[in-house]
Formats: C-alpha cells, sequence, structure tokens
C-alpha cells in the first residue's frame, strides 16, 4: 500500500508519518467544512429562484449545523469500531451525493434533506473529533499545535472557497457554485483512501514524541463506546465548569458560524454591497482566523486560558455591537474581518485545554464532543433566529446586536470558571 511505502521514506529522511496524516485530516477539514459555510452564498440566489423567504431557507440551514455538532459525541465511536479511514470515505461519499442532489431541487423540503440532513450529518463525522482523535493518536509531542492547525482548517475552509462560489453563483448559476466542494471532497477521498491509516501501530511507528511502539487497540463495539460517551455525559454534566464551558461555546457558535457565516453575505447584500465583495470580506476573515487560531494554541498554552477567554468574546461582542454602525463599504468591512477573523475560532484550544484539566485526557475527548454540540445548537438558533429577524423586522441588525450582548455574558462566565490545579499535556 501507498502509506507503507511513504512511511519508511519519510522515516529515512527524520519525518514522521504523523505529519502526512495531519496534512490529509487539514485538507479533508478544509473540505468539508467548505461545504458547511458554502450555503452563505446561496441565500440570495435561493430567494431570487424559487422565492422562498430567508426564515424558510434558514431552517434546514439550522439543521446542518445541529447535526454537524450532535453527531461529533457519537463520530469517535464509529472511528473505533470501523476505523478512521472508513468512516472518512464514507462521509466524503455521502457529502458529495448531497450537493450533488441539491443542484437538482426544486422544492423547500429537498433542501431540508440533501443540505439539512445528508451534509449536515456527513459533515459531523468530520469535524473536531476527527482533528481530536488524529492528534491524540499520533502526537504527544506537538498535539496542542497540531490541534491548533487542525482547528484552524475547519473555520477557515468554511470562508475561503466563499468568493469563487459567489462568484459562480452570480455569473454561471448557484449550482455552479457547489462545483469546486464537490471537486474538493473527491481529491480528499483519493488522498484518505490512499494515505490515511488508523493508527500508527499499524505502520510500526511509535506516536509522535515517543519511542514505544504501541500495538493498533481491538477496535470496540460502537455501541458500548456510545454508552461510555453518554455515560461521560452524564458525569460530567453534574460539574459547574461543564455548563460554563458548555454556555460560552453556545455562544460562540452563535456569533460565528451561525450569525456572521450564514448571514454576512445577504446582511450587506441589503446594505448595497455585492455577493462577491461580502464573500471576499469573508474570505479575509477565513485567512485572519487561520493565524489567530494558532496564536490561540499557542497562548493557550502559557497563560491562563480562562482569561484568554474572557478576551476573545469580550473583543467578539465589541466588534458585532460596532459593526452595524460601519459604512458597508468594502474597505470599511476589511477593518472588521481583520479584527473578527482572528478571534473567529481562537476559543477552541483554550477551551480544548479547560477541558483536559477538569475532565483529565482520557475523557477529554467525549467531553469535548457534547461541548462542540454546543457549539453547533448555537449556531443552528442564530442561523434560525437571524433569518427570521430578517423576515419579521426587515434586518438583521437586531441580531447582531444580541449577538454581541450575549458574547459579553460569555466573557463573564469565563471567569467563573475555578482555576484548575492540575493540568494536562
Amino acid at each position: 500500500m501507498l502509506a507503507n511505502m511513504i512511511a519508511p521514506w519519510l522515516t529515512r529522511r527524520g519525518i514522521h508519518y504523523g505529519w502526512a496524516m495531519a496534512g490529509v485530516t487539514f485538507l479533508t477539514m478544509l473540505a468539508t467544512s467548505a461545504c458547511v459555510g458554502l450555503p452563505g452564498v446561496l441565500i440570495v440566489p435561493l430567494r431570487a429562484e424559487f422565492g422562498w423567504d430567508t426564515g424558510a431557507i434558514s431552517g434546514p440551514l439550522a439543521l446542518r449545523l445541529v447535526l454537524f455538532g450532535l453527531v461529533g459525541p457519537f463520530a469517535a465511536a464509529l472511528m473505533l469500531r470501523y476505523g478512521v479511514r472508513a468512516v472518512v470515505c464514507s462521509a466524503l461519499a455521502l457529502i458529495m451525493v448531497g450537493l450533488g442532489l441539491a443542484t437538482l431541487m426544486t422544492q423547500i423540503w429537498q433542501l431540508w434533506l440533501t443540505w439539512g440532513l445528508i451534509v449536515g450529518f456527513a459533515t459531523g463525522l468530520t469535524a473536531m473529533v476527527l482533528a481530536a482523535t488524529v492528534a491524540n493518536r499520533w502526537f504527544t509531542a506537538r498535539r496542542g499545535l497540531v490541534l491548533g492547525l487542525l482547528a484552524a482548517s475547519t473555520a477557515t475552509g468554511q470562508l475561503v472557497f466563499l468568493p469563487a462560489a459567489a462568484w459562480l453563483a452570480l455569473h454561471a448559476g448557484w449550482r455552479m457554485a457547489v462545483i469546486p466542494a464537490i471537486a474538493a471532497c473527491a481529491g480528499c477521498f483519493v488522498l484518505v483512501l490512499l494515505i490515511a491509516r488508523d493508527h500508527p501501530g499499524e505502520l510500526g511507528l511509535a506516536p509522535y514524541g515517543e519511542t514505544a511502539i504501541v500495538p493498533p487497540p481491538r477496535r470496540a463495539e460502537a455501541g458500548n463506546v456510545a454508552r461510555l460517551s453518554l455515560a461521560a455525559l452524564a458525569d460530567a454534566s453534574r460539574t459547574r465548569v461543564f455548563w460554563l464551558l458548555f454556555g460560552t461555546f453556545f455562544v460562540c457558535g452563535l456569533s460565528t458560524n451561525g450569525l456572521v457565516q450564514t448571514h454576512f453575505i445577504p446582511l450587506c447584500h441589503d446594505f448595497g454591497m455585492p455577493e462577491v465583495e461580502a464573500a471576499s470580506v469573508l474570505a479575509l476573515m477565513g485567512v485572519f482566523d487561520f493565524f489567530g487560531t494558532i496564536a490561540s494554541g499557542w497562548l493557550s498554552d502559557r497563560f491562563d486560558n480562562r482569561w484568554l477567554l474572557f478576551w476573545y468574546y469580550a473583543g467578539r461582542g465589541i466588534s458585532l455591537v460596532v459593526l452595524p454602525f460601519s459604512s458597508f463599504t468594502f474597505y470599511g468591512l476589511t477593518v472588521f474581518a481583520m479584527f473578527f477573523g482572528l478571534d473567529f475560532i481562537a476559543t477552541v484550544p483554550p477551551t480544548v485545554r479547560l477541558t483536559a484539566q477538569a475532565f483529565g485526557r482520557e475523557r477529554a475527548g467525549m467531553v469535548f464532543g457534547w461541548i462542540f454540540a454546543a457549539h453547533q445548537l448555537g449556531g443552528a438558533v442564530a442561523a434560525w433566529g437571524a433569518g427570521t429577524s430578517r423576515d419579521a423586522l426587515a434586518s438583521y441588525l437586531p441580531a447582531f446586536f444580541a449577538a454581541g450582548v450575549t458574547c459579553f455574558l460569555a466573557a463573564v462566565a469565563a471567569l467563573a470558571m475555578r482555576r484548575a490545579v492540575r493540568v494536562v499535556a
């Protein structure tokens, strides 16, 4: 197999195969997250072609965010039972099917089925739980850096495809706008099939940073792992820190992918900015998010993570409250994109680290899966609520003001967490 040939070649050159796994995972999460963010450029074209109002379109788009988060706690069970490569390849195939069928839809229920159900479920299999699984299995040293890189790929992928998609939607129709995402998923399918492996022990390697080779674990029964995940939720839910992390991450999703990612382009359209320019602002936001999330990972190893969350949420709240007073010109929004982009998903590394400090390394992945579900529930609330606000009040501005206020509340809640006594690497 290709992996068995590449691994020794890399080892002879002093490169651990875990970096190849991290690279494939990075590209996969980049491509699949683009499919989550793509509907942001389609709301206006779908309204124009089918006459659906924004609230009707926002419903299935909210469902995709709910599934994107709720599948996460159980994705680890599927990976343990069937292997990372099989689960990821199946997810990529489902995404391509869902996007392909979406181009044939003529009724609103088909949007619920394709983008809401199929794409939402499949992208949930390749969300942050995949990043945590790969980072934990393949890395001991540099694990935080790898997790930061993979987290950055998720938010960046949701934004960087948007300018090309907006241009295609404007000049070739919205159906052509999904082609780049389908092509990216197809390319990642081939890479995962050829290069990805479930465990370093399969290639006779120790995790990066260790010397002892650990045999691949026996695949557990999915049902047992699912029950273990639910048991982890039951235990964690008895603690105060879990609900503070759950609530703050709910606000994180509400203020980012649910609101800005989904409704920023229609908001700018309401103020006269063309869709392609608005999508370019979002793409710029994705570029700054990439560097901001990596920097956040570096900071989370060196400073009190509660204070990091305080400043991240407070800064985000200020930017959302100030946004409606901007000029809504390309240059004016560029400043917003730079500031908001640095903070877009910077909350992930300190949230993951606080979870590990509170619940231990062994259970941190499962507990974080449920906290990440809160992130997506918040995103779903914002995706639906902002669309409803636009229909009822003919304006997105109340939704953006409300999101800014919730960010201020999250900043205060972050400081309410007691400082963890021990630190888990």
